[in-house]
């Protein structure tokens, strides 16, 4: 039997938050299902958060980019293009290698923060820009559908700092399912993942033990059955001509055109948003 591997990607500063709880109970069920796991603690690991130079080895050599034709010197920052021709290289640095090693052996990778203004802690979104690189995470022929990591899943799994019901279509924050859009859909899925429906801890700073002891036994009671799991659904990229800029090809948006929702929540075709389509499976 082949082992599975799962990686967990963790942002947080305290051993004693409801976060490193849920990364514990995670790890724990995990283990005891003879999954492989191995966790990266960003804060921790001091992990770097800028993608600069830095992050290319003898950064100060000239690479030859084949759609420029001409030679160009790294000073400051780099492109997509320099870190896909250090990662063909072997050039990028030790710290993204070895994150890729990590990523490239699991088959579920659980993303484990604290949701900070509507997004990711700072330090995780560091880690996607430096890590998930042209060429090693996907390219322009391999994205979404048919990306890289189509045969890896992929989820969110965070605390808020607001109740459930202010993040409602009707609530002060607005619908969650549009917040988890640009995560879910422009990050994770963009790669290829399939992504399984996240898991949220509502405002566990505002309720009581009791309810936060009740999170963490659901959270493992999932766990438990995570790798069978339906992941959401996306449009595949054959539904979008190629040719005419990767619009909705004519035939599906006939084919949707009686339809009461949109296909998802980006692409609603100016419907009203499937309800919890970022949510929930099968929506």
């Amino acid at each position: 039997l082949v082992t599975k591997k799962v990686l967990i990607v963790y942002a947080h500063q305290s051993a004693g938050s409801f976060n490193a709880a849920a990364k514990d109970a995670a790890v724990e069920v995990l283990k005891a299902k003879d999954y492989a796991v191995e966790v990266s603690d960003l804060y921790a690991m001091k992990f770097k958060a800028t993608a600069t130079a830095e992050d290319i080895i003898e950064s100060q050599e000239i690479f030859v980019l084949p759609q420029q034709g001409m030679l160009r010197m790294l000073i400051t920052s780099v492109t997509a293009e320099e870190t896909k021709l250090a990662w063909e290289a072997g050039k990028l640095s030790a710290d993204i290698t070895e994150e890729q090693r990590k990523l490239t052996e699991a088959d579920l990778v659980i993303l484990q923060f604290p949701m900070y203004w509507f997004t990711l802690p700072a330090i995780m979104k560091g880690w996607i820009d430096r890590v998930l690189t042209l060429g090693f995470a996907f390219s322009h022929e391999k994205r979404y559908s048919q990306g890289i990591f189509k045969d890896k899943k992929a989820m969110l799994s965070f605390t808020t700092g607001s109740h459930e019901s202010m993040f409602s279509a009707n609530g002060v924050n607005g619908d969650m399912n549009v917040t988890l859009w640009p995560l879910q859909h422009g990050i994770l899925h963009y790669c290829g993942f399939q992504v399984l429906a996240p898991q949220i801890f509502w405002a566990p700073s505002h309720v009581t033990s009791e309810v936060r002891s009740t999170m963490l036994e659901n959270w493992r009671k999932r766990l438990d059955g995570l790798m069978g799991e339906e992941p959401l659904s996306f449009t595949p990229l054959d539904c979008f001509d190629g040719e005419k800029g990767f619009q909705l090809k004519p035939e599906v948006c006939e084919k949707h055109a009686t339809k009461e929702f949109g296909l998802t929540v980006g692409i609603h075709l100016g419907k009203p948003l499937p309800p919890n389509n970022q949510m929930k499976a099968g929506v």
